[in-house]
């Protein structure tokens, strides 16, 4: 499968967690160049619940797009779109945005917010 596609699973696959090395791939390959993000996306791999394979799949699609935009739907300022909306990829927007992912943080809106001087 290239680095773009998104396999289709049934139901009952994509409810599945994914092994190890399919983890340690995704995490790879989420790394990005905007801190924010990086900290957000590691709100989804730290909580006590496994990646599954719908999120993992979610996660290839959100990591197609450009720093700014992710980081614009990651804080609700957009909505996904086209391609982008669909059960997967909602899903992992709520696990990243999810208080109980990762409780010793702030939500996101609290920390990137704009105050002014």
């Amino acid at each position: 499968m290239d680095a773009g596609a998104v396999a289709t699973f049934d139901r009952g696959s994509s409810e599945r967690a994914i092994d190890d090395r399919a983890l340690s791939k995704l995490r790879w390959r989420c790394r990005r160049g905007l801190l924010e993000n990086d900290l957000l996306i590691e709100r989804l791999f730290k909580r006590p619940s496994p990646v599954t394979q719908a999120e993992a799949n979610g996660l290839t699609l959100l990591m197609q797009l450009a720093d700014n935009d992710l980081l614009d739907l990651f804080l609700g300022r957009q909505k996904p779109t086209a391609n982008l909306d669909r059960r997967e990829v909602h899903q992992v927007l709520e696990a990243v945005r999810a208080q109980e992912t990762r409780p010793d943080l702030p939500l996101p809106t609290t920390i990137f917010s704009r105050t002014s001087p």
